[in-house]
Order: C-alpha cells, then structure tokens, then sequence
C-alpha cells in the first residue's frame, strides 16, 4: 500500500518522496487520484462550463428559448457524465481500498454522497 504524503509539504521537483508514494491527492484512507483521471475529469468540467457560459450568452442575446434548452441539456449531460466518472474512479479506487481497509467510514461517506447526488 502507498504511503500518504502531505502535497503541501513536497517539493516541486519531488526530492525526497520514496519511490513506493504515487504523488496525487490523498483521501484520509489514503487513495490518491493519478494525474491523468484528474486531467480527464477537469476536462470534462470544462466542457460543461463552456456550455454553461454559452447558455449564459445565448439569454443575454435572447437567443432562441428551444435553443438555450438544448444548450442547457449539453450542460447537464457534460456534469452527468463527470458525475458517473467520478463514482466509478471512486468505488475503482478508494472504495476499494476502503473495503480491504476495513474503513467502514470511507464506505459510509460514499453512500451519503451517492444518495445526494442522485
């Protein structure tokens, strides 16, 4: 198992970290997120806020009212599929972790946040 490292405290060169720590950031039942998932989710995010700011646009040009709709629908299509992305990276991941760990917490805290999301 990886060990947790505080990213506060690591150097930008990473001088000193262990070669059995993944740099990423840590879950208090220590999971990290790699880089690349993070890249995909941001990205995905992105998509949805250039939406969003386009919808935004749309309202202020009284655009089409059939139009700004379908706009809004990309918006919450991009967040469901970062939403769905997320749960499965987590439960992948962390929960995973969380299971061999015994962190009935961690387990806990999924469910709470499942049921609010849906």
């Amino acid at each position: 198992m990886n060990k947790v490292i505080d990213m506060n405290k690591v150097q930008k060169d990473n001088v000193g970290i262990p070669g059995d720590v993944t740099v990423g950031h840590a879950h208090v039942h220590g999971h990290y997120h790699s880089p690349e998932e993070k890249k995909k989710q941001l990205n995905r995010l992105a998509k949805a806020s250039g939406h969003l700011t386009h919808v935004k646009t749309m309202i202020e040009n009284d655009e089409d009212c059939s139009e700004v709709l379908m706009q809004l629908a990309a918006v919450e299509s991009a967040l469901h599929s970062l939403g769905k992305e997320i749960i499965n990276e987590h439960l992948t991941h962390c929960i995973t972790h969380a299971i061999e760990d015994g962190d009935t917490e961690a387990i806990e805290e999924f469910k709470k946040a499942i049921s609010k999301y849906m």
